[in-house]
């Protein structure tokens, strides 16, 4: 082979596997629980590995709806542990799924109100707002997430369920399309406010503009939350996945309201790769 022609062939395969290289950003599909902890998750992925990660956010059960359907993630974060189970019996995961964190659910109103619920009743404003109603002042709304599809909306359900409250705020329910939705509703003018994460009521964004009181852990079941590769991942989102489970990654979601998971099994060397 001519020096030329053999300059030209390494020239094009380092340019392909530089296109490959670049091409392997894949999409995570990510509850709306994580919206404001993902940036520094995907900066500290990017500072240490090099590696870079698209994100969409949404509910859990919608995202198990399209991964089912042929949507193109490679890794999904889930809000609770059902749709991670649906999506392992349909064989549609790769590998063993892993707990990444537990969330909280809290009671949240707009600030500056001087009426935030105790901590030994946190339901007191949902309880105002069924007073209003039925004094003719109004309605009140009761804003959480769609219980049909995300996991926070249930867990709103069940709170409402066991304070005995879920059929009477039937006139003043509104239902976001997932739990961050849900946030930002209960902090409009209309609203008395609503349940939704811990994990968004802290964030800069709502907290000037909102204040919370937890409900408690009792009184629903477990936000337990977990993750899994989609049949088909990639090496970046390997790694991701990987480094998801590893110290700086737990740091960054402990400071945005989770709580950590008990440890799990260590990942395996296969899905401990870097990109």
């Amino acid at each position: 082979m001519r020096p030329r022609c053999a300059a030209w062939l390494l020239g094009l395969a380092l340019s392909f596997s530089a296109t490959l290289a670049k091409a392997d950003v894949p999409t995570v599909a990510a509850a709306s629980s994580l919206q404001f902890a993902f940036p520094a998750l995907i900066e500290a992925f990017r500072a240490e590995t090099g590696g870079e990660v698209r994100v969409n956010f949404g509910s859990s059960g919608n995202f198990r709806r399209q991964i089912l359907q042929g949507a193109p993630f490679e890794l999904f974060l889930s809000a609770d542990e059902i749709n991670i189970d649906a999506l392992e019996e349909a064989g549609r995961l790769a590998g063993e799924s892993r707990v990444y964190a537990v969330g909280r659910l809290v009671w949240l109103q707009r600030a500056g109100r001087d009426d935030l619920p105790e901590a030994d009743d946190p339901l007191a404003g949902v309880r105002e707002a069924l007073a209003a109603h039925a004094a003719g002042e109004g309605r009140p709304r009761i804003a959480l997430a769609n219980p049909e599809h995300a996991p926070y909306g249930i867990a709103a359900r069940e709170a409402l369920e066991h304070a005995g409250l879920w059929e009477e705020t039937t006139p003043l329910r509104v239902f976001g399309e997932n739990v961050s939705q849900a946030a930002q509703f209960a902090l409009t003018s209309d609203a008395r406010g609503g349940l939704v994460a811990e994990s968004l009521a802290l964030a800069p964004q709502l907290a000037e503009r909102g204040e919370y009181v937890l409900i408690p852990e009792a009184w629903h079941a477990p936000l337990v939350q977990r993750m899994g590769l989609v049949q088909g991942a990639g090496e970046t989102a390997r790694a991701f996945h990987a480094w998801l489970q590893k110290a700086p990654a737990r740091e960054i979601l402990t400071d945005h309201g989770f709580r950590l998971p008990a440890p799990e099994t260590p990942p395996t060397d296969a899905g401990d790769a870097t990109p």
